[in-house]
């Protein structure tokens, strides 16, 4: 037995200046061949899920390409086409197909992604089993239900799961294969753009429907998945989905995913998110840190690398300087000309330059498949002028501790730290998300001793800034990830929807 097993991870923010061209999946670009193979095998990631099970079922693997990029703007075709392309090549021959998607990816030429790539795989192979393990935050399309036999996603957020998820795909694959399960799958699509801050799965309303989600696979599902959608994609509808895969009984699949769908229905607004203005914020923040003896983390929602954010919108800094906050520990923030300045002046050189605020959201976005880029609304800043000591010059690289993709290697590019005194800034050429203490210990810092922690960050630095911190603040400044959906121009977003439209009304189509 043959098996494809590949890799093509994006979420795609339409409203992103961050280009996002081939380089950008991997440090220098996708991994192919045996490289594929090697940066999986072993790691918490589907993929690697999806090779053991063949190996421990004897098969042939094909691993074309691994390719997993960031958060950002729409996809470049040739980067697409690429990554596709290499796909496709490699299915002549294969007798089953494992494929470790996202499931909110937009290029320049597609607006469905992976669906696309679902309809050029099941063409090469008609008759050939086809499984997909999917993040929690896919955008599901028709294409991707009519052209996959089995569709699972992460239960977690922040995601801890991916392991188990390609695990269980390729479980229902190998069934499948032998004959002992003959899925079907099922689909409801509420028109509900959900915030990614109400889609955590350990609260509130979401946490109730993955719990509904597993109470009907115990009670028989082959697998059930709620995907909260990723609403920043301005495609048709970036709306949260519930896909169940059946015991070969089309209809009692569709009458769970009909059941669990109205009950998200029934409570949507709880899947929306209502900012307090910043200021507020970070005077709660100021507040918490009086005899706290820990940082308290100020998380900027509104800049975040893992829905695409620019990671240099300065708001919450300015603010927090503004209200006189000290001893602050800020980062990563991106900014490739500042890093060159401060490698250039070198280890303990005072220096004065301006940091953030260089990219706009009109700045080298384009999608094809619209015509005119969609607009994020926010007014541009002009650069924070900053004075301090150069304190460290790195390569930006250290390897994640976990829990999240745990072992593999995390690239900042290169990472310098600038001290002005109140505020130690770590600075990088790459957009890059906080998963672990090394974003700033690899750089000399140690995390624990900041009374305030200005991170660029949603959820996933949770789990491992969480327990060294004294409190946690929401904030949310005015960058492309905010959550204030009013900043946002969406022209391909099929209306009525919640909450755009408060008055919405949904009846699902059987």
């Amino acid at each position: 037995m043959k098996i494809l097993i590949a890799r093509m991870n994006h979420e795609t923010n339409t409203f992103s200046p961050v280009g996002t061209p081939l380089a950008a999946f991997g440090r220098d670009g996708p991994s192919y061949g045996r490289a594929a193979f090697d940066d999986n095998k072993g790691m918490q990631t589907a993929m690697a899920a999806f090779i053991d099970a063949a190996e421990r079922a004897h098969a042939e693997i094909v691993t074309p390409i691994s390719a997993s990029a960031n958060p950002s703007g729409p996809v470049e075709a040739a980067a697409y086409d690429a990554i596709c392309n290499a796909i496709v090549a490699a299915a002549s021959g294969c007798d089953a197909v494992l494929l470790d998607l996202h499931g909110a990816m937009v290029a320049e030429n597609s607006s469905d992604g992976e669906g696309d790539l679902l309809a050029r795989v099941r063409a090469a192979l008609p008759h050939a089993p086809i499984a997909v393990a999917l993040d929690l935050h896919g955008n599901v399309t028709q294409k991707m239900i009519d052209n996959a036999d089995v569709i699972v996603s992460f239960k977690t957020y922040p995601h801890v799961d991916m392991y188990e998820t390609g695990a269980h795909a390729a479980r229902l694959l190998f069934e499948m294969i032998d004959g002992r399960a003959k899925p079907v799958l099922a689909w409801r699509q509420p028109p509900l753009l959900t915030h990614t801050l109400r889609s955590a799965t350990a609260e509130g309303a979401m946490q109730r429907a993955v719990e509904a989600a597993r109470a009907a696979e115990a009670d028989g599902m082959l697998a059930v998945s709620v995907l909260a959608g990723f609403s920043l994609a301005d495609i048709a509808a970036p709306c949260i989905s519930v896909v169940v895969v059946g015991k070969g009984e089309r209809a009692q699949a569709e009458a769970v995913a009909e059941r669990i769908a109205r009950q998200i229905w029934r409570e949507r607004d709880d899947f929306v998110y209502r900012s307090e203005p910043l200021a507020e914020s970070v005077a709660r923040a100021a507040s918490l840190a009086i005899d706290a003896g820990k940082p308290v983390l100020l998380l900027d929602h509104g800049d975040n690398c893992m829905s695409g954010g620019t990671c240099d919108t300065m708001d919450l800094l300015e603010e927090a300087l503004k209200q006189g906050l000290e001893g602050i520990v800020s980062g990563p923030l991106c900014d490739p000309q500042a890093v060159a300045a401060l490698a250039s002046a070198g280890v303990g050189s005072s220096v004065t330059l301006t940091i953030g605020n260089k990219l706009t959201s009109d700045n080298k976005l384009t999608n094809s498949t619209s015509g005119t880029p969609p607009a994020h609304t926010s007014p541009a800043h002009t650069p924070l002028a900053v004075s301090g000591v150069v304190r460290a010059l790195t390569d930006g690289e250290y390897v994640i501790s976990g829990p999240t993709y745990t072992g593999q290697r995390a690239y900042m590019g290169r990472a310098a730290v600038l001290d002005t005194g109140t505020v130690k800034l770590v600075v990088t050429e790459r957009t890059h998300e906080p998963w672990d203490l090394g974003v700033f210990e690899s750089v000399g810092i140690d995390p624990r001793r900041a009374r305030f922690l200005l991170l660029k960050s949603r959820m996933y630095c949770r789990p491992v800034f969480v327990p060294i911190a004294a409190a946690l603040v929401e904030c949310d400044s005015r960058g492309v990830t905010s959550s204030d959906y009013d900043l946002f121009r969406f022209e391909h977003v099929t209306r009525p929807v919640y909450p755009l439209d408060p008055r919405t009304e949904w009846i699902a189509e059987n």
